[in-house]
């Protein structure tokens, strides 16, 4: 049946080709854009279309460049499958040409509808939007455009040194992401999209891709809504000196006869894994003083951030699966001992539960209260929230916890990252879905069935979504997180 109608919408494209922009967005997937006719695939109540590039392939000279426009085009080409993640040494078919995204709409229903732009996370070095877990098809359903875009990753996304940069910045990922925006405010309108009416969201580093582009005047005006998950929002950003002693050692690595532009992939991905057992965010945004010119907590502090609507929170535990080291690092930094540890958690035995919960607390839960106040503090619509709920199956071994919400959100299941849900983390996953879906169609995540959510600027209100109850209440954490602000 998909294929059939696949052919189906060939054929009238190939028919109609002119008057195409014309008909109403929904009737068959296909969208006129300026890189051409993009024909799409369908899979029940939704049309996807995968692979779409959103730049020229970043390759040969353009390597450590700022992201090009594609050329214009008036061919048809078929959006089907994915196109290659971003190049990363744990991904065997990541490449260079890597600059595309994926759009999700629903199948049959006209626009402009709410954008939904997802950035994904991996801490600067891993990851891609083609992930199973970020199908956007069960967000789509409720009526909404979601697009998941790559962008570049490790060394290639984020390398500064003067030599090689001509000067220019080291953020080419977040350029990537810039770009990503323009083409959606381009074209998101031909797939049914209303470009004035877009809602970012993202986790960990895609959390923090978003907040920098909520401070960057380069993407003001690109998107109306934000969303931040999980952000290590005190987290101090690399001067621009930092990064470029870091790319003297990345160029020394590769060797000093080495073209860098023609430099093999594997290369790169070698230097770049010796340089990271080193430091392991040796990779990731810097003040460059152009798009980054400061740290977030800072920019938010000052009021330097677009006013726009804002979601904010974390999960209860915010451990991944190599966060020992991390861990110890923020212990050290603290000065705190055993004895502060267990005063600040009574309830807690183990050396390893304290320091975990103390991770937790200090580097996501404290930060994403400080945005959520500051923001509010604007006269800026503000929602904050805390993901402490544990799928059925998982709660004798729960594991990392970092990421957890992504699952309820998407609603995938049975795939890499995401098991199957019992009935109740269905109902659970739902609700939090419609919340989700609410705030990008008005910036506002109430809605009727839902349990109320308070706004942020009732200082510590938020929405505690646990395996209990949702419920809108007083933050149970906040004297220990004004003892760790302190």
């Amino acid at each position: 049946m998909r294929s059939l109608l696949a052919l189906l919408a060939a054929f009238i494209v190939l028919c109609c080709a002119g008057s195409a922009v014309g008909q109403p967005v929904g009737q068959f997937p296909f969208a006129l854009t300026r890189e051409g006719q993009m024909l799409g695939a369908v899979e029940g109540e939704v049309a996807s279309f995968k692979g779409l590039a959103y730049a020229t392939p970043p390759l040969g000279t353009l390597r450590w460049r700022p992201p090009q426009p594609t050329p214009e085009s008036s061919e048809m080409h078929t959006a089907y499958t994915y196109g290659a993640p971003c190049l990363q040494p744990s991904l065997p078919d990541a490449s260079e040409d890597c600059l595309t995204l994926n759009v999700f709409r629903p199948f049959g229903v006209d626009g402009p509808l709410p954008v939904m732009m997802f950035i994904h996370g991996g801490g600067f070095v891993s990851g891609t939007a083609n992930e199973r877990l970020f199908d956007g098809a069960r967000l789509a359903q409720a009526g909404l455009i979601v697009v998941t875009a790559n962008y570049r990753l490790g060394a290639l996304g984020w390398l500064a040194d003067p030599a090689l940069t001509d000067g220019g910045s080291g953020n080419w990922g977040l350029m990537d992401q810039i770009a990503a925006l323009h083409w959606v405010h381009d074209n998101i309108a031909a797939f049914g999209g209303d470009p004035d009416n877009v809602t970012l969201f993202g986790s960990g580093a895609g959390a923090t891709s978003i907040a920098l582009l909520m401070l960057s005047a380069q993407s003001r005006g690109l998107f109306h809504k934000a969303i931040l998950q999980s952000i290590p929002a005190r987290a101090r950003l690399r001067s621009s000196q930092e990064a470029e002693a870091i790319g003297r050692q990345f160029v020394a690595a590769l060797g000093p006869q080495a073209d860098l532009r023609a430099a093999e992939p594997r290369r790169l991905l070698a230097a770049e894994s010796l340089l990271l057992e080193q430091s392991r965010h040796g990779f990731a945004p810097m003040m460059d003083g152009a798009l980054v010119t400061e740290d977030i907590a800072a920019g938010f502090a000052a009021g330097h951030q677009s006013r726009i609507a804002l979601m904010i929170g974390s999960n209860d535990d915010e451990t991944g699966f190599d966060d020992e080291v991390d861990t110890r690092q923020e212990l050290a930094a603290s000065g705190l001992t055993s004895d502060d540890l267990r005063q600040l958690y009574p309830d807690l035995a183990k050396p390893s539960d304290l320091a975990t919960r103390f991770y937790t607390d200090k580097v996501f839960s404290e930060p994403a209260r400080l945005l959520a106040r500051l923001h509010a503090a604007r006269g800026v619509a503000t929602f904050r929230y805390r993901f402490a709920y544990v799928p059925e199956a998982r709660r004798g071994n729960p594991g990392a916890g970092h990421g957890r919400e992504l699952q309820f959100i998407f609603g995938a299941e049975g795939v890499p990252g995401a098991g199957i849900f019992s009935r109740a983390d269905r109902e659970v996953a739902s609700r939090v879905r419609s919340y989700w879906i609410n705030f990008a169609r008005r910036g506002d995540p109430n809605g009727p069935d839902l349990p109320h959510w308070d706004s942020a600027a009732n200082r510590d209100r938020l929405l505690l979504i646990t395996n209990d109850r949702i419920a809108s209440g007083d933050d149970p954490l906040a004297e220990r997180l004004d003892r760790l602000a302190r």
